[in-house]
């Protein structure tokens, strides 16, 4: 039996990449799951790897950027699980580019889909994460925030700062709630990022050579084992904090 049996955990984002390996990595360990995403074909396909490993998963289609929709969704979440326990806010839909590049609507989308969901998701989810007294919220963020060098990631890391500065006021404003809220900031091998390498194989050499540990980390193997562990009984006492998930790499330049 895993030390998450009996926990519900609803994983944003989940239908691919980085948030379907948390999802399976959650499961691996006994929690039912509520996949969420936008696209209902592939929300489906987590859920059936969710279920050939036992678990109970349920697909919800919703884009989290309809804010106002979320705490509807989080209460039909609530009353077909029978509760809440952990919350990981994977979800992001927000532009890449030069800052001249971009639209306001196009920086604002990653807003959109970044912090105020996270904070639309966390304000829906914090009677139930609240009522066993040992509720986990996790945020992804991303390394991209302590560059000196931001070119072409400034819309991103700023959305992702929010984010990180969200999770620190919830940890400390929730923490008599007994509700521990931390963020990751991962590198993984998402879709997206697999993609990019293939189309640029020299510059992908080039940033697996720039990681201590020689790769890129495996979605569920390294980011959604990590989050597990964060989940759990063996880091009851961390809150706060951001976990570079990144083999040590230093994104400082």
């Amino acid at each position: 039996m895993g030390h998450l049996e009996g926990k519900t955990a609803i994983v944003t984002g989940g239908g691919q990449g980085v948030g379907q390996g948390i999802a399976l990595a959650l499961a691996a360990e006994g929690a039912a799951i509520a996949v969420i995403g936008r696209t209902p074909a592939k929300l489906e396909a987590t859920c059936e790897l969710l279920r050939a490993r036992g678990a109970r998963a349920e697909p919800f289609s919703c884009d989290v950027s309809a804010t106002e929709l979320v705490p509807e969704l989080v209460e039909r979440i609530a009353g077909s699980f029978g509760r809440i326990d952990i919350l990981v806010n994977n979800a992001y839909d927000g532009a890449y580019g030069p800052l001249l590049s971009m639209t306001d609507a196009d920086f604002q989308q990653g807003f959109r889909s970044g912090p105020f969901a996270a904070f639309a998701f966390m304000k829906a989810c914090h009677p139930h994460l609240k009522r066993h007294g040992d509720g986990v919220v996790i945020n992804l963020v991303t390394g991209a925030m302590v560059r000196w060098d931001l070119r072409t990631y400034g819309a991103y890391a700023a959305a992702k700062t929010a984010v990180r500065s969200l999770t620190r006021t919830a940890a400390n404003e929730w923490g008599p709630d007994g509700i521990r809220v931390n963020a990751v900031a991962p590198h993984a091998a998402s879709p997206g990022y697999v993609r990019w390498a293939d189309t640029n194989p020299q510059e992908a050499a080039d940033f697996c050579a720039s990681i201590p540990l020689g790769r890129v980390g495996d979605c569920e193997a390294d980011i959604g084992r990590a989050v597990v562990m964060l989940c759990g009984p063996d880091a009851r006492y961390l809150t706060g904090a951001t976990v570079p998930l990144d083999g040590g790499q230093a994104n400082f330049d």
